[in-house]
């Protein structure tokens, strides 16, 4: 990494300027518009790396370009400052800490307001692609290992990261204070709006305070996993994706492999807490209803577009048959 990120960037006269975008639609007009390809050639050759093969991913709020076989760009609009020092924090922090490889730093900068960092590209298949190619009896043993990784990430000291704002109590303080509103907007069913301002009421007692805080990335999700399928068995090879960081209360990481992946399978379900370090006998009521307040607390909650379980909407008539639903025994 050091014999990258010692090299002294080139300027050019010709260097492609960002624009000066300050919210999403005009961000999303600019991207539509734009050639990030082209940005991504000046910005690898303002550090002198190779820019041989570039490919754009479609998929993320950040504009992230596979410069070659090696090396990704993430560019980072004005507006999302905050992720890209949560992504440079935590690689910088868990970098030589994990079992599980993860990106890391080689070089980082800002154009116009818009900072970016170039990381190892790392391999594997995007778990999005390869979640539906594994085996069910491999998809336990996969949320088995998501389970560990999360643990294992949680057990490093959060040190600096614990400086990330909002902190946990002042995040939920403000998740449950716009919870309502929200899943009313996103059109969450009435039978489950019904017992939402119990379950919320519940919320200080079920999601302890005062627990000692772990890093949470709050995006386990398939996008953010890579996979391989080496010899016909497919295994967790990498994690990506650091810039949504926060510490609090560990629960809270459980959930986007809960709903996107486990699907209410009880044998997935299992190994996903056995992984963690959740027994059998830890699911009972209490856990389920925290992690039914998580989800609903959650700062992407969306039930109706991220719970994968077919028709759960007709199959459970309030949030307690809901969380039976996502996490049988």
């Amino acid at each position: 990494m050091d014999r990258y990120a010692s090299r002294a960037m080139t300027k050019s006269p010709m260097q492609i300027s960002l624009p000066a975008v300050t919210d999403y639609d005009s961000y999303r007009d600019w991207r539509a518009a734009a050639n990030p390809l082209m940005i991504a050639r000046d910005i690898a050759r303002s550090h002198r790396l190779g820019c041989d093969l570039p490919h754009l991913f479609a998929t993320g709020t950040n504009i992230v370009v596979a410069l070659d076989e090696r090396l990704i760009l993430k560019l980072f609009p004005p507006m999302l400052r905050a992720q890209f020092a949560s992504e440079r924090l935590s690689l910088s922090h868990l970098c030589g800490r994990l079992s599980l490889p993860i990106p890391e730093i080689v070089a980082e900068g800002e154009r116009d307001g818009w900072p970016y960092l170039v990381i190892t590209r790392l391999s594997g298949v995007l778990g999005s692609e390869a979640w539906p190619l594994v085996p069910e009896t491999q998809k336990e043993t996969v949320l088995g290992e998501i389970g560990a990784a999360i643990a294992e990430v949680q057990r490093v000291p959060p040190a600096g990261l614990l400086d990330i704002e909002p902190g946990w109590n002042a995040f939920m303080r403000g998740q449950i204070a716009g919870c309502r509103a929200r899943h009313e907007r996103l059109g969450l069913a009435a039978k489950f709006l019904d017992g939402l301002d119990d379950l919320l009421r519940d919320a200080a007692a079920l999601i302890p305070a005062d627990a000692p805080p772990v890093i949470l990335t709050g995006e386990y999700i398939p996008e953010n996993f890579l996979l391989a399928g080496a010899g016909g068995e497919w295994r967790l090879t990498g994690l990506i994706d650091f810039g949504d960081v926060m510490t609090g209360f560990r629960d809270y990481d459980l959930l986007g492999p809960s709903a996107f992946m486990a699907a209410g399978r009880p044998r997935r379900v299992e190994r996903l807490f056995e992984g963690f370090g959740y027994s059998r006998r830890d699911m009972g009521f209490a856990l389920k209803r925290r992690l039914m307040a998580l989800m609903l607390l959650h700062r992407a909650s969306d039930p109706i577009r991220h719970i994968c379980i077919e028709n759960w909407q007709d199959k459970a008539g309030d949030l307690v048959q809901l969380q039976e639903l996502i996490w049988p025994d």
